[in-house]
């Protein structure tokens, strides 16, 4: 297994799953997701327009511009050319578009060994998280809950409103450990 893609919106519990894989699984695995390729970016391109708006004021719409889409691609890409070079990457992602995010994660990845997972969460409960962590846009993490699962193939789904972020990554090391 080279790739673990953990699929879910806003506040489901994706990173907390990631570090606990990093601390369950024997080989080092580095996480990788959204949260980084956006903390990359230029100031200028996260107030909307040829960027990625919404992230702070939302309201649960986060708009993507050509220019984060463009920078978007070349980031999945250059995420699967680690993988290709040996690295192990959880990819930690909001499918914002659906079948189309999963299909141009597809295409990079294409011919690596990859877990595809849903991360799911009841909306009110990754609705209190996003209140309790002060950190995002209000709305985003219930409009986001099931928004980003429409049409989107798993190998696994995990309920992170039913079980501990541990829990559900003890489930997907089993996975991964019985190759897949």
């Amino acid at each position: 297994m080279n790739v673990i893609v953990l699929n879910g919106g806003s506040s489901s519990g994706k990173s907390s799953i990631a570090h606990c894989l990093q601390e369950l699984l024997p080989e080092p695995w580095l996480h990788l997701g959204a949260d980084t390729m956006v903390g990359a970016l230029p100031p200028r391109l996260l107030a909307g327009g040829e960027g990625i708006g919404g992230l702070e004021d939302g309201g649960g719409t986060v708009e993507v511009g050509p220019v984060f889409a463009a920078l978007d691609a070349a980031w999945t890409v250059g995420v699967a050319a680690m993988a290709r070079a040996g690295a192990r990457i959880v990819v930690d992602e909001v499918f914002l578009g659906t079948t189309a995010s999963q299909a141009r994660w597809r295409a990079a990845l294409d011919g690596l060994e990859v877990l595809w997972v849903g991360v799911r969460c009841d909306p009110a409960v990754a609705a209190a998280r996003e209140a309790a962590r002060g950190d995002r846009a209000p709305g985003m993490a219930a409009a986001q809950a099931e928004a980003v699962h429409e049409g989107v193939a798993y190998d696994l789904l995990v309920d992170t409103s039913q079980a501990s972020a541990a829990d559900c990554a003890g489930l997907i090391a089993e996975r991964v450990l019985a190759g897949g």
